[in-house]
């Protein structure tokens, strides 16, 4: 018995869903969920080798999905391998998948060429739209994603275990995402080789669909925003609790030690002391991943206003021979531009614990005051 099972949702693929169901079952057992079609999809998959669950009434992708995924684990299957019933995914594409997510990792076949480059079967608006839910997706999950909404993916039976997923239609690729990296699962993306064009139109909405995936995303974000600002106030807190001043006190006193007798001189170390601290301090914070992560999404989110209306005035600007999107998105929106970040929630932007060497007064602070030498009354 294959220890994964093809999940294919459908709802009126009745053209190329017997194709697709035949190439699946080379690479594993094929259950069809029918989202209450219109057609004989149901009778097609079925006659071409597939077990089919029929709904009876249409839920939506996501309904279906949710449906598929119940039955995948009341089977005991250990992976479940999604992709769509129009022909839109090579079936011949599932051992690289089923390869890559090896038993803990939620895998995404990726349609979206790492440099942004134009693909030929998505209109240009959907790829803008998809590199921009990519940043913030993958900004809030600790990782990069770039084709957030592709449905041909790998799911590993934990993460459907203990996922709560409650979102329908086109949201539920964005959420299951979320949801696996809150919950600790790698997501990895394989580039998938040139797709063919859809058995049919795309029933991706660009107003009802993308204003629900964004309005999703967007609400993702702000509460992200809050847990990350939390973090930073924490952060700037810290240096000030007792553990940390005690510390820092006794620091500064091997620091001073060599100018008790100086008051100029240890008035100078004490300043040298701090600056040093503060300095490092904000050194270190600066270059951590997080905080560079951070500034980035504060400026894709404090620019989105100004990439709303540049889509609203595309249509203009394309008579013109003009792309205001573009520019925008590649420049401030590409989830290739997010600095890596080992695991969502790490580096918690607690700053560094200088160790202040006995012999280090006189690197630094000796550079600032009067020689020691020098200093009536100095200590030798």
């Amino acid at each position: 018995m294959s220890d994964h099972l093809v999940l294919i949702p459908v709802f009126d693929e009745a053209p190329t869903i017997g194709a697709v169901v035949a190439a699946a079952r080379q690479h594993g057992p094929v259950l069809v969920v029918d989202d209450g079609s219109g057609d004989d999809s149901a009778a097609r998959a079925a006659a071409a080798g597939a077990e089919v669950v029929r709904l009876d009434r249409r839920g939506g992708k996501g309904a279906a999905l949710r449906r598929g995924f119940a039955e995948a684990l009341a089977r005991g299957a250990r992976a479940v391998v999604t992709l769509d019933g129009d022909g839109q995914h090579d079936p011949a594409e599932i051992p690289r998948l089923l390869a890559a997510a090896g038993g803990d990792a939620l895998v995404i076949g990726c349609r979206l060429p790492a440099d942004g480059a134009r693909v030929p079967t998505m209109p240009a608006s959907r790829l803008h739209a998809l590199r921009v839910a990519g940043f913030f997706i993958g900004w809030i999950g600790g990782t990069t994603v770039r084709d957030s909404q592709s449905g041909f993916r790998v799911y590993p039976a934990p993460l459907l275990a203990e996922a709560l997923l409650r979102r329908g239609g086109f949201v539920f690729e964005s959420e299951v995402l979320l949801r696996a990296a809150a919950s600790g699962f790698a997501l990895r993306e394989v580039p998938l080789r040139a797709a063919p064009a859809a058995g049919r139109a795309s029933r991706f909405h660009p107003v009802r669909d993308g204003v629900a995936v964004g309005g999703f995303i967007t609400g993702q974000a702000l509460r992200f925003w809050a847990r990350e600002l939390f973090a930073v106030a924490a952060a700037l807190v810290r240096p000030f609790t007792t553990e940390r001043r005690r510390a820092r006190h006794r620091e500064l006193a091997v620091w001073v030690a060599p100018y008790e007798g100086a008051p100029g001189a240890w008035a100078t170390a004490v300043a040298v002391f701090a600056m040093h601290r503060i300095a490092d301090t904000w050194r270190v914070w600066w270059a951590e991943p997080r905080a560079v992560r951070m500034r980035q999404a504060a400026a894709a989110t404090v620019l989105s206003p100004v990439l709303l209306a540049a889509a609203a005035l595309q249509p203009l600007a394309r008579r013109a021979g003009l792309d205001l999107v573009g520019p925008l998105v590649d420049l401030f929106y590409a989830p290739e531009r997010l600095q890596p970040l080992a695991r969502p929630g790490v580096a918690a932007l607690a700053p560094p614990a200088v160790e202040i060497e006995a012999a280090a007064p006189r690197t630094a602070a000796a550079e600032v005051a009067a020689p020691r030498a020098a200093a009536p009354g100095a200590r030798r």
